[in-house]
């Protein structure tokens, strides 16, 4: 049996999402050099809400938003019992002397942004890489892998799942943590 705590409520995800754009707006101005990049599956909710809300508060409409698909690059590819499905690919820019945000829901041993680089390698040199999650899971990271912007961080142990909950006609905005009663 599985116990649900909510972590982050529809308001304080609204709150978090507008101060990850400000911090966005202040480190890179006027996204003229920066793209956003969506890690699928769930990062590309994430960095699409990111992206609205930048064009919402910033005078620059034209943010490079795409989505990054890693399938083929995890580690675990072919150890799973059922296979890993392809995502659909939308990066129609090069990345080339770009300042590049990979943006992923939540970030826990690292090896989903290991991956996200070497895939990101296929569309051309970076000039910088910046990591932003929504949750930081930094307690079991597997590989020297740390966000530059981070929405909240949670300390967690292996058996739990931290949950994102994107806003539907079910649901509202939130982030629960799923923890096994022993």
């Amino acid at each position: 049996m599985k116990k649900e705590k909510q972590i982050v409520s529809s308001k304080q995800f609204g709150i978090m999402i507008e101060r990850l754009a400000h911090q966005l707006i202040e480190n890179h101005s006027d996204f003229s050099d920066t793209v956003l990049v969506g890690l699928q599956p769930r990062g590309v909710e994430f960095a699409t809400r990111i992206s609205d809300k930048l064009k919402e508060m910033s005078t620059d409409k034209n943010i490079k938003l795409g989505s990054l698909d890693i399938t083929f690059f995890r580690d675990d590819f072919g150890r799973r019992d059922v296979p890993i499905q392809a995502q659909e690919l939308d990066m129609n820019f090069s990345i080339e002397g770009k300042k590049v945000v990979l943006i992923d829901d939540v970030l826990f041993t690292g090896r989903s942004i290991r991956s996200a680089m070497d895939a990101l390698m296929s569309f051309g040199r970076a000039q910088e890489v910046e990591l932003m999650v929504l949750i930081d899971r930094r307690l079991k990271r597997h590989l020297p892998i740390q966000p530059n912007y981070v929405g909240k961080t949670v300390d967690s142990i292996q058996s739990e799942k931290v949950i994102v909950k994107w806003k539907s006609e079910n649901s509202d905005d939130e982030i629960i943590l799923l923890k096994s009663e022993e």
